[in-house]
C-alpha cells in the first residue's frame, strides 16, 4: 500500500502537537488542510488514527505511522548528508523509549551531543521499554532486555546503580528495631509506578518474607512517576524507595538520607536497542549514547540486576 508521505507528516504533527490547530500552525496550513489529509490517510489505511480528544493522541495504527513518517525523515537526512548538492532538509525527528532514571541522570548527555536532531521520548521502565521498538513506534530504545529484538541491533550500556534510601527520621520511626520482613512489611515505601518493581526485587534479594506472610513483598506505597520526586520524597520522609546512586550520592555524603541496609546495592544492566534498517543513520547517536554511558554507568565488575 502506497502512503502519501504528506499525509503522514501532518499526522505525526498533529500527534506532536496534540491539536489540530497546532499542526496547521506548525506546517504553515490551515486547519481544514489538516483535516482533509488526515480524513484522506485514514480512508486510505481504513482505520482511525487519531482520538479526537484534548489532546489528540494516536490510536496503536496512528502511533506506528507516525513514527514511520519520522524513521523516513531521519532516512532522508542521512541521505542528505551523504549527497551535498541537495538542498538543506528540516531537523530530523527521532521517537525513542528510555526509562525515567536514565533521562534524570546521564541520558540527556548523550542527546546533547547531536543539536541537529529533535526527540520525542517515552518514558517507560526499563523492563518494558522494548515493546514500544517491538511496534515499531520507535526507533532506539534504552532496556534492560539484552537479546536483539527481530530487526535490531543490541549494545550493552553499563549498569544503573540503586541504593534503597530513607531519611534519617523515616529511619527511626520504621526501622528503629532494623529492616526485617515484619518491619518492611508496614513502612510506607515509594513506587514510580504499577510496572516498578525495583522495590519488590531488593525485598527478595536482601530481606525475604516472614514465615507466615508475603506481605513484605508488598508493603504499603505511595505512586510517585518523577525519578526528582522520588528523591524529594526521601528526604521528607515519606517513604523508603529505590534511588539512583547519582542522585542521592551526595544526600548520603551530607547525611540527609541513609541507606536503610548497608552494602545492599542493586545493580540494573542497561541496554541500548534500535532499528537496524536505520543503522547508519542512527550511528551517531548510537555513538553518543555508549560513550555518555561509559561514563555514567557502572562498568563491569558485580551486576545484582
Amino acid at each position: 500500500m502506497q502512503l502519501d508521505y504528506t499525509h503522514l507528516a501532518t499526522l505525526a504533527a498533529i500527534l506532536r502537537c496534540g491539536s489540530f490547530e497546532g499542526a496547521a500552525s506548525d506546517l504553515s496550513l490551515t486547519q481544514s488542510a489538516i483535516s482533509q489529509r488526515l480524513k484522506a490517510l485514514e480512508e486510505r489505511v481504513g482505520t482511525l488514527l487519531v482520538h479526537r480528544t484534548n489532546p489528540c493522541t494516536g490510536t496503536d495504527a496512528g502511533r506506528r505511522l507516525a513514527a514511520h513518517a519520522d524513521h523516513v525523515g531521519l532516512l532522508e537526512q542521512t541521505l542528505h548528508a551523504d549527497i551535498a548538492a541537495l538542498a538543506p532538509l528540516p531537523q530530523s525527528r527521532l521517537r525513542l523509549a528510555v526509562n525515567a532514571d536514565s533521562l534524570a541522570t546521564w541520558f540527556l548527555d548523550a542527546l546533547q551531543q547531536l543539536p541537529d536532531h529533535l526527540f520525542d521520548l517515552t518514558i517507560d521502565d526499563q523492563d518494558f521499554s522494548a515493546d514500544w521498538l517491538k511496534r515499531g513506534e520507535v526507533a532506539g530504545a534504552v532496556t534492560a532486555h539484552a537479546t536483539p529484538i527481530t530487526g535490531c541491533d543490541s549494545h550493552a550500556l553499563g549498569s544503573l546503580r540503586y541504593l534503597a534510601t530513607a531519611s534519617p527520621a523515616y529511619m527511626a520511626r520504621h526501622f528503629a528495631e532494623g529492616v526485617t520482613p515484619a518491619t518492611i512489611a508496614r513502612a510506607p515505601m515509594l513506587r514510580f509506578d504499577q510496572k516498578d518493581e525495583l522495590q519488590k526485587h531488593w525485598i527478595k534479594r536482601y530481606v525475604g518474607t516472614a514465615t507466615t506472610t508475603t506481605t513484605a513483598a508488598t508493603p504499603p506505597s505511595h505512586g510517585l512517576p518523577s525519578s526528582q520526586g522520588f528523591v524529594e520524597a526521601s528526604l521528607r520522609g515519606l517513604g523508603w524507595g529505590m534511588n539512583p546512586e547519582p542522585l542521592v550520592r551526595a544526600h548520603i555524603n551530607a547525611g540527609r538520607l541513609v541507606e536503610i541496609m548497608p552494602d545492599a546495592p542493586f545493580d540494573t544492566p542497561l541496554y541500548w536497542q534500535s532499528s537496524r534498517l536505520l543503522r547508519t543513520a542512527l550511528t551517531p547517536l548510537t555513538r553518543a549514547i555508549r560513550q555518555t554511558a561509559r561514563l555514567g554507568l557502572r562498568q563491569g565488575g558485580r551486576q545484582t540486576g
